[in-house]
């Protein structure tokens, strides 16, 4: 132990190549015969099976290693990083414990080598649980129908810009309806998606109780009106009390209401979308029932809506019959909302299935309380450090499941940013913070969300690490500023991260661009 009480961290190093730099010719893990001699014999001459189109130019450039030496690859790799398990109070993406059950249920063959294509005989499980999770997701959140082809939060949030457009046609009032109202703290692809789907974007500011006030949005509002899209509670942790009477006011010029629940997990079984008046949502099933986002997939932006609005809705839909048979629908105006292709992410609705069926309702609001309860506790103890500061202070009152925070007071005194404590952060041994999807208008900001499944002494140890960063920005700043120091790699120097002549996203693309094109 060391003389704060935290924990001695290093991660492991590895002086490993990239795999593309790996191998030598003529090793192989596989290998497979060079031709096929029945397959002529079975589906006839095979030498337009693959069109020229789609035929290779010059053969991959793929190294050539054995079995032993890819895996031993991979596992110096995951060496060296923390993953999720360590302590990790991400923010504002829940990150919750991923049950192993869970992972050996999704990797069984009769959900990893399915095809969406098949006989919907041989789904009946698969729709079946398809099924299960939307009657279980009406039930929390009032909606008539949802469907789980978005492959994320923002995928939803589009779908309901799709949405609302096809909605908007259909009326014959598209052409007047071009406007869709948000606020500077909702989510930034609630404006994203809207733009994208060919509206104009209202943005309302950010006022002295936290939110846009009523008086705001009813200026906003007009027969130009064709959806409110926000998110509540917001990412700094505000739950509008106005929200009721914001969905009456969109609704009184004809628009439509989208609830983006993406922070719904403090307030899961205590509230419902559509009791709220909102006439669809969104629910991110990889941040609130226990599945895993991964860095921008795998995951699922389940999206419910009324019934006015499931004719318009993104195929498919899966239905019961008189039978017992499960069977897929197509909505009536599918083909002009469609943002994806086939059923979803399976393996993830299937994860998200199995926590809602563990924790039943009794245990879903459980989760609510543990998760707020969790956020005052670090309330109280983070606003005892030196430096750190509730963002909007003047608003005294306990937040909801997540609260942003400041670092401005540190900065402004030592030097060290919010960037700089949350690199040094991954010294100790856990995850660093979210910082905010928005625009800084709180200063150096950070927003720890510590959900329900962690213990108090995850809590303390986590809340210790930054105590002690922030002592370490007064004693000794540039410890902070040039972190991480236990780490495989450094910091990153960013300065060509926006330069295309630099940056590679691909090794051919590394390769031209550093001279090495044979």
């Amino acid at each position: 132990m060391t003389t704060n009480g935290l924990r001695k961290y290093h991660a492991a190093v590895w002086d490993e190549p990239l795999v593309m730099e790996m191998g030598r010719t003529g090793r192989r893990g596989q290998l497979f015969p060079v031709d096929e001699p029945d397959l002529d014999a079975v589906v006839g001459d095979t030498s337009d099976l693959i069109p020229e189109s789609l035929r290779r130019g010059r053969s991959a450039d793929l190294p050539e290693m054995s079995e032993p030496e890819v895996l031993r690859h991979y596992l110096h790799l995951s060496q060296e990083v923390l993953g999720m398990m360590g302590i990790s109070l991400f923010g504002t993406c829940t990150m919750k414990y991923n049950p192993r059950v869970t992972e050996a249920l999704t990797r069984q063959p009769f959900v990893a080598e399915t095809h969406p294509d098949q006989d919907v005989e041989t789904l009946q499980g698969t729709l079946g649980v398809i099924h299960g999770l939307d009657r279980m997701l009406r039930d929390l959140t009032g909606m008539d129908q949802f469907v789980f082809q978005p492959g994320g939060g923002a995928d939803a949030a589009f779908l309901h810009a799709t949405v609302t457009r096809a909605y908007h046609e259909a009326r014959g009032d598209l052409a007047q309806r071009r406007e869709i109202i948000t606020t500077a703290q909702a989510h930034p692809c609630n404006p994203a998606t809207a733009a994208a789907a060919g509206f104009e974007v209202i943005t309302l500011p950010l006022e002295e109780e936290g939110y846009a006030s009523v008086e705001a949005l009813r200026a906003a509002a007009s027969e130009r009106t064709a959806a409110l899209m926000v998110n509540n509670p917001d990412d700094i942790g505000i739950y509008n009390p106005h929200i009721k009477e914001w969905v009456d006011i969109v609704h009184s010029v004809g628009g439509l209401c989208f609830y983006d629940t993406a922070n719904f997990n403090g307030v899961m079984g205590r509230i419902r979308a559509r009791e709220l008046g909102f006439d669809a949502c969104m629910m991110m099933l990889h941040k609130t029932f226990g599945a895993p986002k991964a860095g921008g997939g795998p995951a699922v932006g389940a999206y419910g809506c009324s019934e006015v609005l499931a004719p318009y809705l993104t195929a498919p839909v899966v239905v019961k019959g008189d039978d017992g048979a499960f069977a897929i629908k197509v909505p009536e105006h599918a083909g002009s909302t469609q943002v994806r292709e086939y059923l979803g992410n399976i393996p993830v609705i299937i994860k998200a299935y199995s926590w809602l069926r563990a924790l039943g309702a009794a245990g879903v609001k459980e989760a609510a309380d543990l998760s707020l309860l969790a956020n005052n506790y670090m309330e109280t103890r983070l606003l005892k450090i030196p430096g750190v500061s509730k963002g909007l202070p003047h608003l005294d009152e306990y937040r909801m499941e997540m609260t942003r925070y400041s670092l401005g007071e540190l900065t402004e005194e030592t030097g060290v940013t919010t960037v700089d404590v949350a690199n040094r952060m991954v010294d100790y041994g856990v995850d660093a913070f979210w910082m905010s999807h928005e625009p800084w208008f709180i200063p150096e900001p950070f927003t720890p969300e510590a959900g329900e499944m962690w213990s108090v002494e995850d809590l303390d140890y986590w809340i210790d690490v930054i105590a002690a960063i922030c002592e370490e920005a007064r004693t000794d700043p540039e410890l902070v500023k040039t972190a991480p120091h236990n780490q495989p790699i450094h910091r990153v120097v960013g300065s060509g991260l926006d330069d295309p002549d630099r940056w590679a996203t691909t090794w051919r693309a590394y390769r031209r661009k550093n001279g090495l094109e044979g």
